[in-house]
């Protein structure tokens, strides 16, 4: 299976995905650690996916989503964006309507 495939198979099984550094219990980067505990905050269970324990996933994502950066946040297979973005939904409320319009939270 190759990167892609991968990626799309990680997204459409998990309704909640955040590729990060780390895991949710133990985040290897700063941005990946605030996205993680704002959805820890809104209660909302998601899957935390390393991408620090393969190189081929770590620039994968990267392509896939045409985005540079790590953390990056996917709610029912929706590209969200990475860390400024989501704390900045989060703080304006966006994200926390968003999961309950989505039958998340």
């Amino acid at each position: 299976m190759d990167i892609k495939e991968k990626i799309k198979n990680l997204i459409e099984k998990h309704e909640v995905c955040l590729f990060m550094k780390g895991t949710p219990e133990s985040p290897q980067c700063g941005f990946s650690m605030a996205v993680s505990n704002v959805l820890k905050h809104l209660n909302v269970k998601f899957e935390g996916i390393n991408v620090l324990e393969d190189e081929s996933l770590r620039q994968g994502i990267k392509e896939f989503s045409d985005w540079p950066t790590i953390p990056q946040l996917y709610i029912q297979k929706e590209f969200i964006g990475g860390c400024d973005i989501v704390k900045e939904m989060f703080e304006k409320g966006e994200l926390k309507k968003l999961f309950e319009q989505k039958k998340i939270i």
